[in-house]
């Protein structure tokens, strides 16, 4: 049966079914709704109609609704805007526990109605299962804020810049809060009042600290060239993959660095053709963008479909096929830490960063092993580790 939750936070247990209220104990029959609340995780087959639309309400509202949204999210924001001026902290408190029953009422009878409608119209995504599981990840993170030593600035608050990223600082969550649906190849962005995890500059990266020992960050060794390799069906070199490519694809020529530059250049062009990489990836490309790219659309191994112009075809499927790798990894990275109190603390782009206590550091090798270990095979992961985001070191197994 169609359900509204009346908060997003796990301690805040409130649902509306059949017209009615239900707080702190969740009926047994519920199976659709808008979107997932922290209270959820234990309850497996609900249908969330966002993860079909992966819009909006607003955004995704049909006409003949339209004005009963509006009027209630009218009222919704002028509710927000007093919060805001009492100095209300939503996170401290549950949303129903401050707004009339009656418009809780009035509210999740339109978002039903929207809910249905979606459900109705819309097609399950076909990771609908893995959007389900990274949704549960990310309000993990959501709801524990991060450990954020201030202090750590004091080099550089004679810059203005500085003193503007403090002032941000003061004005956002102390908790990432990830979209899901924020790029079209499925790599996360940050929500306009997270932490900005995203877009913070790498100096003032030590004010991030481990709320329990470590900070332990993995990230594959060139991802998007062995998604690549993968896809083709090449095998993974155990090594630095850029070094290899250099001396295999490139004989020796060039730094790094240039030699990176150049395969990617390539490789995203397919009009491109440069000697060295034609001779050594010209039919695994062809042979790549012919199995993935059809009618417009690129869908990748994970099943995420993406309207594309052919110009545009190779990189969505590698980038889209390299986040969705990353993002599948720190989901199984959760689920290996559940029960203790190390934990996956948040992801920047290919990076995932865990928060490891003294007594779980005999488990990081595994872990390495674990996040290695993808679907496309194996790929060489780069660790590092520290007391706080800035100054990481390279793991030593």
């Amino acid at each position: 049966m169609i359900f509204q939750t009346l908060d997003n936070k796990e301690e805040c247990v409130g649902v509306f079914l059949n017209g009615e209220l239900h707080f702190n104990t969740l009926p047994a029959e519920l199976s659709r709704t808008w979107n997932y609340s922290s209270f959820l995780k234990e309850r497996d087959g609900i249908d969330y109609a966002f993860l079909y639309a992966q819009k909006d309400l607003a955004e995704i509202c049909p006409r003949h609704l339209e004005a009963a949204w509006d009027s209630v999210n009218d009222r919704l924001r002028a509710f927000l805007r007093a919060f805001k001026a009492s100095k209300i902290n939503l996170d401290k408190n549950c949303f129903f526990d401050l707004v009339p029953q009656r418009f809780l009422k009035e509210y999740c009878l339109v978002r039903n109605h929207i809910t249905e409608y979606v459900l109705e119209n819309y097609h399950k995504p076909s990771n609908y299962d893995f959007l389900v599981d990274l949704s549960k990840v990310l309000h993990e993170m959501k709801f524990r804020n991060l450990n954020i030593d201030k202090a750590e600035l004091r080099d550089f608050m004679h810059e203005q810049r500085t003193r503007k990223f403090v002032q941000k600082l003061n004005q956002s969550s102390l908790s990432c809060d990830y979209n899901i649906f924020g790029t079209k190849t499925g790599r996360l962005t940050t929500k306009k009042n997270s932490f900005p995890i995203l877009t913070m500059d790498k100096r003032y990266r030590k004010i991030l600290k481990p709320t329990n020992d470590w900070l332990v960050s993995l990230d594959f060794n060139g991802a998007e060239l062995r998604t690549f390799l993968s896809l083709a069906g090449i095998r993974q070199p155990d090594v630095d993959v850029h070094d290899w490519n250099r001396k295999n694809a490139y004989l020796g020529s060039g730094t790094r660095e240039e030699v990176k530059e150049r395969f990617f250049a390539w490789l995203y062009n397919l009009e491109s053709q440069d000697h060295l990489s034609e001779r050594m990836y010209g039919k695994n490309r062809t042979k790549v963008i012919n199995e993935y790219y059809q009618n417009g659309n690129i869908k990748n191994p994970f099943g995420r479909s993406i309207p594309s112009d052919e110009y545009h075809a190779m990189s969505y499927l590698i980038q889209s096929t390299c986040s969705d790798i990353v993002l599948r990894q720190m989901v199984k990275l959760n689920d290996k830490l559940k029960g203790k109190e190390s934990f996956v603390a948040f992801c920047v782009h290919d990076e995932v960063v865990l928060d490891i206590t003294d007594k779980d550091c005999n488990m990081v090798n595994e872990l390495i092993e674990y996040f290695s270990n993808t679907t496309l095979g194996n790929f060489q992961v780069n660790v590092k580790y520290g007391r706080n985001y800035g100054d990481m070191r390279q793991w030593t197994q």
